[in-house]
């Protein structure tokens, strides 16, 4: 990542929360738009990255004694942190089901459950919030035996409604074979590059068949 000088400036934290949302936003770029600025020699994105990881570890690390000893982290900024997520904690529902977090291929699967056995080729785009959670599922085209139209708008209008960060997009072989064609492989560099104009990242691009699964990202063709 960028340092936050060197960004545009809608590309910056909270210009992203007021323009996009904050469910567009990774949990570095959160924390940053929480602590606002870095210290002399050490950019915010750093600060910021070291209290995700943290966060990461050990949620129940997140006090003011803890994040005062990473390194351009003060007092202001520590209580920040601490109060962010106590005011979280006390207007979280509990009754609201949990996203699924995708961090490999095949936590999607249950997702994409219904494309085993289709007779027809089905596109689906799932659209991702910064902490690659799910938003939502959606069929994007469905197509004839053998192969499915699909234009990078159709994939990304959702997508950008949604406010996402990223999406996987996800298709099915009713031949039963999990090697790309010449089809995917191209829409695939479509999506990702239309992915990078829009700022939506293309995280992946999944076949489905009756034998399994395969990963264009795995497979080094992302």
């Amino acid at each position: 990542m960028k340092p936050m000088r060197e960004l545009d400036e809608t590309d910056r934290p909270r210009e992203k929360i007021a323009s996009r949302g904050p469910e567009s936003l990774t949990d570095r770029e959160l924390i940053a738009a929480i602590i606002g600025r870095g210290t002399k020699g050490r950019d915010v994105f750093d600060i910021a990255g070291e209290i995700a990881d943290l966060i990461k570890k050990d949620p129940e690390e997140i006090r003011c004694q803890t994040l005062s000893m990473i390194h351009g982290v003060g007092p202001g900024k520590a209580s920040q942190i601490v109060a962010a997520f106590e005011l979280a904690r006390r207007y979280m529902r509990n009754s609201e089901e949990p996203r699924i977090k995708v961090q490999t291929p095949a936590d999607i699967l249950p997702l994409i459950s219904d494309l085993n056995g289709q007779r027809q080729e089905h596109f689906l785009c799932i659209t991702l919030n910064g902490a690659h959670e799910v938003i939502a599922t959606r069929t994007i085209t469905v197509g004839l035996l053998n192969h499915s139209l699909v234009h990078p708008r159709e994939v990304f209008a959702d997508a950008i409604t949604d406010r996402a960060a990223a999406v996987i997009c996800v298709h099915n072989h009713p031949s039963g074979t999990l090697e790309p064609s010449s089809q995917d492989l191209a829409i695939t560099r479509q999506l990702s590059q239309a992915g990078e104009i829009l700022g939506i990242r293309l995280l992946d691009h999944i076949i489905v068949a009756r034998s399994g699964y395969l990963s264009l990202k795995e497979r080094g063709l992302l």
